[in-house]
């Protein structure tokens, strides 16, 4: 029955590619695309035959094909990238020619206008909706929390994406939960973004090259998660000249060290981050060392280190090294008591790339990931331990096949083996009397095989269609799934073009969340046979318009169907439970929006972007929430607003702010509370919550404004600039959390209170926060 799907899916995916290959003579151009100053490839750059009206754009490795109709005359090939100057190259179209092309950035003003004018057609003629993109530069720019630049914060600014908590990296896309974002750096997951209880993400700027968020329309070659994929890759290094970057701010400093091992054939990149909040409490607790009554202050500080290596093996081959490391660490040490707290990521990838042809690219990938977090503790006599471990390998293959212009069709497979080790408890006396240890351990592999064709079936239509049929085996369950994924475009004009999208996901591994936090003790569970996989179906519906050749105006309205969705049964016990399935309830959901718009400018002295959406989010159908009944659940944000602008004054100083407005997250408070007096005149019982319908309650709306200004300065070997950063300028007390507390009052002559009234109190975290960093460059 497998194979028969297999033979269905790949023969209706590859029947337009053979019908339209036709027999007459042809050449194909192809090679890769790099960024002259450091050789670092150029992910989206266009190749365009001047005067013939055919295009097309390098893949996420910068590898390009081109093909050409042969002849003895001459043709101009054009090569463009946004921020770019674009070459032309003079080619003899006659059999297959190899022509690897560097760019260099900061062209001619006129040269840039086209090229950004270019990039805009692009996401025009695109089939690809539902995707938003951020620069380093972008992010750079932009004022953040204590200084530090943060991209996944970034994405927040974006329609369709809800924050978490202030000030975390939190993201809920499109209705969906915080784990359902696949998160990938240079192919490997990370399966917790964060630092300091998500106040900061795992991702240090000066390192990342290119990030890119699907939102809906999922490519085929993604699958496990089903809101979203956030595919981060890093900087390759550059191999033409040592150089390096880095940053001083208020409670971290970076580094970034990158240069060629062989010019031209091999580089590296070295790039690390480190808060040093440590290092003063450190001091301060030495110097009142031995005073009475004199509490030490916990240690915390958070470190990430990011490696890469990269070598040109020959013409056709590449291979790529890369690795990540972070943790946090929380202690606190006194004479009777002792607590540590320590999580984080690691992954590593390997990777090699081969050209068979100048039509046919492979990449295959290694990888490697791991989170885990532990607690100990350890008291006079005693001591125990608490932690969680989620740790995957995986291997890949995918193909990248381009046998004429109109189709581009991509294919692959990959296996990945889980290892979970989920709320691990032990605990024990020193002198062995006591000793207890509970917890679960699971494995299981997961397989998907995909294919995908990018059809320009007209010189107005676009299709993208494929298939992922993905599986899950952790024996003795066993699940697969069929995931269709579909995408049109049809272009009225170069300026305006309507598209559509459908996308089916399957999620295999659900994240475990004990409060509305993203916090490090979250546990990842894998499916099992009480615990199905999740499933989501999303369509989607838009228009993309070209309003001036800098100005792109993109509106789109979507729905989202969600099955098997997985939470805890409300006053769950999540840890020393070794059946920690039987604390759990599954449900349904939908979400759904009208309007996600975003008016986007990206040339001139003012840049930036407008984003709004209007959703309503659901859950329901869970036996043991709220009665079965539907709710909203805590991130069901009706209204979302942000304005991001940056603002060239000059070639050395730049103003940039941002606005955000968000309707209150809803919250599940008691409707009312009662005590009881246990005997006559005795004393009154504590008092008890009353609670109605789940998240009928809705905080006040959120709003924030920050500010920022950055003087740049050159030297005869350097660049830096000193950035000045305004959070919540307006000093907003924005709603953290809020509970509800009794008032009482004496009765008078008993010695008795009794509560008369209750007040809710409001807590807020952050006030006007002004930070400065330094940043170089060398």
């Amino acid at each position: 029955m497998h194979k028969n799907y297999f033979r269905i899916v790949f023969t209706v995916l590859l029947l337009p590619v053979f019908l339209q290959m036709h027999a007459q003579s042809t050449a194909t151009v192809s090679g890769s695309l790099r960024d002259a100053q450091n050789g670092e490839t150029l992910i989206g750059a266009t190749v365009e035959a001047v005067g013939l009206g055919k295009g097309n754009v390098s893949n996420e490795y910068g590898f390009y094909s081109f093909t050409l109709p042969a002849g003895d005359d001459s043709l101009t090939l054009r090569f463009s990238y946004l921020g770019f100057a674009s070459e032309e190259r003079r080619v003899k179209p006659r059999g297959n020619i190899k022509l690897d092309v560097s760019l260099s950035p900061e062209g001619t003003v006129i040269q840039e206008v086209v090229i950004k004018a270019n990039s805009m057609e692009d996401k025009v003629r695109s089939t690809e909706m539902s995707v938003a993109t951020i620069s380093t530069r972008e992010a750079k720019a932009l004022p953040a929390l204590f200084g530090e630049v943060d991209v996944i914060k970034i994405l927040q600014l974006k329609p369709g994406i809800t924050p978490g908590a202030e000030g975390t990296t939190g993201l809920y896309v499109r209705g969906g939960n915080s784990d359902q974002n696949l998160i990938v750096l240079d192919e490997a997951v990370v399966y917790n973004a964060n630092h300091l209880f998500g106040f900061f993400s795992t991702f240090n700027s000066d390192a990342v090259k290119d990030l890119k968020v699907y939102k809906g329309g999922f490519p085929a070659q993604y699958g496990g998660r089903l809101s979203s994929v956030i595919d981060v890759r890093m900087k390759e290094g550059n191999n033409q000249k040592f150089s390096g970057s880095g940053g001083l701010g208020l409670i971290s400093s970076r580094l970034t060290l990158e240069g060629p091992i062989q010019k031209d054939k091999s580089s590296f990149i070295v790039s690390g981050r480190r808060t040093y909040a440590d290092v003063i409490t450190r001091m301060v607790n030495r110097a009142n060392e031995g005073k009475k009554d004199y509490n030490p202050i916990p240690d915390y500080y958070f470190y990430d280190l990011n490696t890469k290596v990269n070598f040109t093996l020959s013409e056709r081959d590449r291979l790529y090294l890369s690795g990540y490391f972070g943790r946090d660490v929380f202690g606190f040490d006194n004479e009777t008591f002792n607590f540590n707290f320590g999580w984080g990521n690691a992954t590593g990838t390997a990777r090699w790339n081969h050209v068979f042809s100048p039509k046919l690219f492979s990449n295959t990938t290694a990888t490697y990931s791991n989170y885990m977090y532990e607690i100990t503790n350890q008291l006079t006599g005693f001591s125990f331990s608490l932690g969680s471990n989620i740790m995957d390998i995986n291997l890949k293959q995918d193909f990248f096949y381009q046998p004429t212009n109109n189709h581009t069709v991509r294919f692959g497979a990959n296996a990945t083996h889980h290892s979970f080790e989920v709320a691990r408890l032990k605990a024990g006396s020193d002198d062995g009397s006591i000793n207890f240890e509970s917890g679960q351990d699971f494995t299981g592999m997961e397989y998907g095989v995909y294919g995908n064709d990018e059809w320009a079936a007209t010189e107005k239509l676009k299709i993208s269609y494929g298939a992922r049929i993905s599986a899950w085996n952790n024996k003795p369950a066993f699940y697969w799934g069929f995931e269709p994924r579909v995408a049109a475009n049809y272009a009225f004009t170069k300026r305006f073009a309507l598209k559509a999208s459908y996308a089916r996901m399957y999620q295999y591994s659900h994240l475990l969340a004990s409060s509305g936090l993203s916090l490090p003790t979250d546990i990842w569970y894998p499916s099992t046979e009480g615990v199905k996989p999740e499933i989501s179906d999303q369509i989607a519906v838009g228009t993309s318009v070209m309003v001036t050749d800098n100005v792109l105006i993109t509106w789109e309205a979507w729905y989202k169907w969600l099955q098997n969705q997985v939470d805890f049964i409300d006053g769950a016990e999540l840890f020393g439970n070794d059946a920690l399935e039987n604390e759990l309830t599954i449900g349904d959901g939908f979400a759904f929006s009208p309007v996600e718009l975003e008016i986007e400018k990206k040339d001139g002295k003012l840049t930036g972007w407008i984003g709004y959406t209007l959703a309503w989010v659901r859950r329901g159908n869970f036996p043991d929430i709220n009665n079965g009944a539907e709710f909203a659940p805590r991130y069901d944000t009706r209204h979302n607003v942000s304005v991001v602008g940056m603002y060239e004054l000059s070639k050395r100083w730049q103003l940039t702010a941002t606005w955000v407005y968000t309707s209150g997250y809803t919250s599940w408070l008691p409707l009312g509370r009662y005590t009881f007096q246990d005997v006559p005149g005795g004393s009154f019982q504590p008092v008890v919550p009353v609670y109605g319908d789940r998240n009928t309650f809705r905080y006040p709306a959120y709003m924030r404004a920050d500010l920022g200004v950055m003087y740049k300065w050159r030297t005869r070997r350097t660049e830096q600039d000193l950035t000045l950063s305004v959070y919540n300028a307006t000093d907003r007390r924005n709603p953290y959390f809020i509970y509800l507390e009794p008032e009482t009052v004496p009765v008078e002559g008993t010695g008795v209170e009794v509560p008369v009234s209750i007040s809710a109190k409001q807590v807020s975290l952050f006030p006007i926060l002004p930070s400065i960093t330094w940043n170089f460059k060398f």
